[in-house]
């Protein structure tokens, strides 16, 4: 009679318990790197220098620094642009450690399942 259910084999079982196993460390490890990200600053300018915006791992501006020179009421729109451009800048670079982080923990599994966070 044939068995009902269950894995043919009868070893699946205990890997699939190593793999959750795997799962679950890996997932706390994701969370700590994630708080650790979280704490970072990054920072960038535009116009040589005379712009820099400060940015948080969790996305928050922290911070806006401007020389007296480019701060001309004749030219806002160009004041405006070197912010707009510091804070991607800044904001990429945030995304590109933290992108880095998690591969480095991930070892490439991204494409597991589509729906995984990583």
């Amino acid at each position: 009679m044939a068995k009902r259910g269950g894995f043919p084999g009868g070893g699946i079982p205990g890997n699939m318990n190593n793999m959750m196993k795997q799962v679950q460390r890996m997932q706390r490890q994701m969370e700590e790197a994630t708080k650790e990200q979280e704490s970072k600053e990054f920072t960038a300018s535009a116009g040589g220098g005379a712009v820099s915006v400060t940015v948080s791992g969790k996305k928050e501006v922290l911070s806006v620094k401007l020389s007296e020179e480019v701060v001309d009421p004749e030219d806002i729109e160009m004041l405006e642009d070197l912010i707009v451009a510091a804070t991607n800048e800044a904001l990429r670079q945030m995304e590109e450690a933290n992108s880095q982080a998690m591969a480095k923990l991930t070892g490439g599994l991204g494409g597991l399942g589509g729906g995984l966070p990583f």
